[in-house]
């Protein structure tokens, strides 16, 4: 592969204090428990990072946190996405010199650019670095989908473009990217539940958002699948599958911090215009949680 990230990756939270302050002990002992408990690689930044309300000297300062705590046993990928082209170039730029592994570039949003203009955009990101991109389609966020024609034609011409994340559960895509894109560009789901779909069509991993809590069960049932065991991949897939959902009962990452949160690990705040699940939610929330049991 181009660059190879690993199968799992986790989309990582950005922990804040009950002032609202980035907590970037928080981050560090964060980065290392999921280095610990089955993430081959970590973005930071990303949307689960609550990208949009945080300002850009925090942005570097949780990627060097998180550079710290891995100490160069995992990757470290930043999200650098935006829907100005200048900004994402610059911090894409930033990103690379602060010794980012990777970033991570979503369609720009919004905007609702066409696809010429997505290939403009995404041109001038992979042009001012020379670390790996990973593209990031998710229609439902951006309000416009990046087709195969136009992810085959910049993985193509940018070998520095070495994986595409697709939040969009078509799995003909997949295929479609499979049998148009270069063989060595990763595609990973970039939703929890679809990832052994996926995987049955041709992804080598997912960018998830369950595997702070999961990541060793996710990592096995991807192993299991592709070393032909897809009786005991399909299992793993369906004990997880419940909590897979119920971390989206609520806007991305809030379901997840309330679980971070009662396990000790982070405090459960998130910045406006997010709010915190309220008792009755967390009660449902949790009880998925307690059902979800493995040996130790």
């Amino acid at each position: 592969m181009r660059s190879d990230f690993g199968e799992v990756i986790t989309a990582m939270v950005t922990p804040f204090d009950k002032n609202g302050k980035v907590d970037y002990n928080k981050v560090e002992e964060l980065t290392s428990h999921l280095i610990d408990n089955g993430s081959d690689a970590i973005i930071v930044t990303g949307t689960t990072g609550e990208s949009p309300t945080l300002i850009y000297d925090e942005e570097l300062e949780i990627l060097n946190s998180a550079k710290r705590a891995s100490h160069n046993r995992k990757p470290i990928i930043m999200g650098t996405g935006s829907n100005s082209t200048e900004t994402a170039v610059m911090m894409s730029k930033r990103a690379e010199k602060e010794g980012a592994d990777g970033i991570l570039s979503v369609v720009p949003y919004y905007n609702k650019p066409s696809q010429k203009g997505m290939i403009a955009h995404f041109s001038a990101v992979a042009e001012a670095v020379k670390i790996p991109v990973i593209l990031y389609n998710i229609p439902s966020r951006t309000g416009v989908n990046m087709s195969v024609e136009t992810a085959s034609y910049l993985t193509e011409k940018y070998k520095n473009i070495v994986a595409i994340k697709q939040s969009f559960g078509d799995l003909d895509v997949i295929t479609d990217y499979k049998l148009n894109l270069p063989s060595d560009v990763a595609i990973y789901s970039g939703d929890d539940s679809l990832t052994l779909p996926m995987l049955s069509v041709g992804a080598h991993g997912v960018i998830s958002v369950a595997s702070h809590l999961y990541g060793k069960e996710i990592k096995s049932m991807i192993r299991n699948f592709k070393t032909g065991d897809i009786t005991s991949a399909r299992n793993m897939h369906y004990r997880l599958y419940p909590i897979m959902k119920k971390l989206f009962m609520a806007p991305n990452p809030v379901p997840v911090k309330a679980v971070l949160n009662k396990k000790g690990l982070i405090e459960e705040y998130v910045r406006k215009p997010l709010v915190t699940l309220d008792e009755e939610e967390k009660k449902e929330l949790f009880k998925v949680v307690s059902s979800i049991k493995f040996d130790k």
